[in-house]
């Protein structure tokens, strides 16, 4: 058997380029390079080319020790792998499979830790204790070009949401060129959530992809007509009509056909959640995702030796022209009950109550709710996709509390009002009058929970520590703006106005 100085040389004496030794035993260049010059240098001293031979395979190689890198493999890293890698099989007990950290991970958390450790003494590090040995895979490469092809995809991730973990979906675009990543978290793999995935994407580009691709996914494949030819969706169709992009569907069970897609889930699932699955609501998962993927598309790729970013930038111009944005919905008319809410798949949503008993029509999105009365919107929720769920607005019933003031302190709608709730039990207990008389106001004047938040601070902490509804009616009436810093030259005006209020309430 032949070694490996043996090879090279035999290699290198038949004319073969050390580009070619390289690529053909898998050895780094550098190493072929070190051993056909510890070889000519043999040449060069005068010896004749067998003897030359000889002497250069019974030598052995000759390592640059003093340039050599130190392993820094120290008790410190060991023990932040081994937590690393304790999370991952906590994951595992928790259902979180899909979001498990990869070495390279792993060896990025190192880094991002302080800690100077190279990837291969990581790898080998975990490998000794998982004992693995993971098999090689060849790849094809793809050349493709500029604005024409973007695949589609859906992943599932699981993300503790307030303390409890939910399911929720990934749609995940992913352009073929550029490499470039999209990604938006949905609820269920819907035809809305298909949609408006769609929708945002091509806004966010400022363009649209020549052709789609999307595997035998249900909300684009309407059904099979023989074994290969399958009937798009409605919803696909009208995509289609709109934005004029073609649409190819890969083979059954050939997931490679849209590979950079494919790899692309995995990546920002695990890039992203991978580390940190614990938010206070959706909307910082969402925006902890749009970060993440933003960092994603800004690192350079090792192929190409350029950003996702950069690439794009390249193939703008071959993008087709976006046109007006499609709206996309549902509609259905619905009956108001008597505790003026509307019901919509087991949930119930208020709306105004002067509308008991009337129709209302609802358009319906993958995270809102419209409601539309005499073609007037008089409500708006956030979608719940819970079940037997009561999403109440307590302005809704600020009519019917008006009449029945003794309903508030119990009332459903002021114990899911949050900072309101806060408020009334504070300042206002034993008087609903005086209350619902600060909520018709705040509402007559557009004025948020926010800032009459502020205005409660802000007049808690003033001398004047009776608090009332006259007086935050009196601050909030101001026409300067409470929360602006005040200029010098507006601090006596400032005074006199309040002054002058406050006294005439005294009066």
């Amino acid at each position: 058997m032949y070694t490996k100085q043996e090879i090279i040389l035999k290699s290198h004496r038949e004319g073969k380029s050390q580009r070619w030794i390289s690529k053909e035993l898998g050895i780094s260049r550098k190493t072929v390079k070190k051993y056909i010059t510890q070889f000519e240098a043999h040449l060069q001293a005068g010896s004749p080319p067998q003897e030359a031979i000889s002497e250069f395979l019974s030598t052995p190689p000759i390592y640059e020790k003093k340039q050599r890198r130190k392993l820094k493999l120290t008790v410190e890293v060991q023990q932040a792998i081994d937590e690393l890698l304790a999370g991952n099989e906590e994951k595992k007990l928790q259902g979180l499979r899909k979001q498990l950290l990869k070495k390279c991970d792993i060896h990025a958390q190192l880094q991002e830790q302080g800690m100077d450790i190279g990837y291969t003494t990581v790898c080998n590090y975990i490998k000794e204790k998982q004992g693995e040995a993971v098999p090689r895979e060849a790849y094809i490469r793809q050349e493709y070009v500029p604005g024409a092809v973007c695949e589609f995809d859906w992943g599932e991730i699981k993300l503790y949401i307030g303390g409890k973990l939910l399911r929720f979906q990934l749609a995940v675009f992913t352009a073929a060129y550029s490499n470039y990543r999209y990604a938006e978290i949905y609820q269920r793999q819907d035809t809305l959530a298909f949609m408006e995935s769609h929708v945002g994407f091509f806004e966010h580009l400022q363009g649209v992809y020549k052709e789609m691709v999307y595997d035998n996914m249900r909300v684009a494949v309407s059904k099979f007509i023989g074994p290969h030819e399958k009937e798009p969706t409605q919803a696909l169709l009208q995509l289609r009509g709109h934005y004029y992009f073609s649409h190819r569907f890969c083979n059954s069970y050939r997931g490679n056909e849209k590979g950079h897609v494919e790899r692309s889930v995995e990546y920002i699932r695990r890039k992203s959640f991978g580390v940190k699955c614990h938010f206070t609501d959706v909307e910082e998962a969402t925006a902890w995702l749009h970060t993440k993927i933003a960092t994603l598309n800004d690192t350079r790729q090792k192929l190409t030796g350029k950003s996702a970013n950069v690439l794009l930038a390249e193939e703008r111009s071959s993008l087709m022209p976006l046109p007006t944005k499609l709206l996309c919905s549902d509609q259905v008319q619905l009956r108001v009950d008597k505790y003026a809410t509307v019901s919509y798949k087991t949930n119930r949503y208020s709306v105004p109550d002067n509308l008991v008993g009337e129709f209302v029509q609802v358009k319906i999105m993958s995270h809102e709710l419209w409601f539309y009365h005499n073609d007037h919107k008089v409500a708006a929720h956030q979608r719940s996709y819970h079940r037997h769920e009561w999403i109440i607005k307590i302005n809704h019933y600020l009519d019917t509390f008006k009449r029945k003031p003794g309903a508030l302190a119990g009332s459903m709608a002021l114990a899911s009002s949050g900072y309101l709730k806060q408020l009334y039990e504070t300042y206002f207990m034993g008087e609903p009058r005086n209350f619902i008389d600060l909520l018709g106001y705040c509402q007559q004047h557009t004025i948020t929970n926010e800032k009459l938040e502020q205005a409660v601070t802000q007049l808690t902490q003033s001398p004047v520590k009776e608090l009332t509804t006259e007086k935050i009616k009196a601050l909030l009436g101001n026409k300067q703006d409470l929360f602006e810093p005040l200029k010098w030259t507006q601090t006596t005006a400032m005074a006199k106005s309040q002054l002058q209020q406050l006294s005439a309430l005294i009066n």
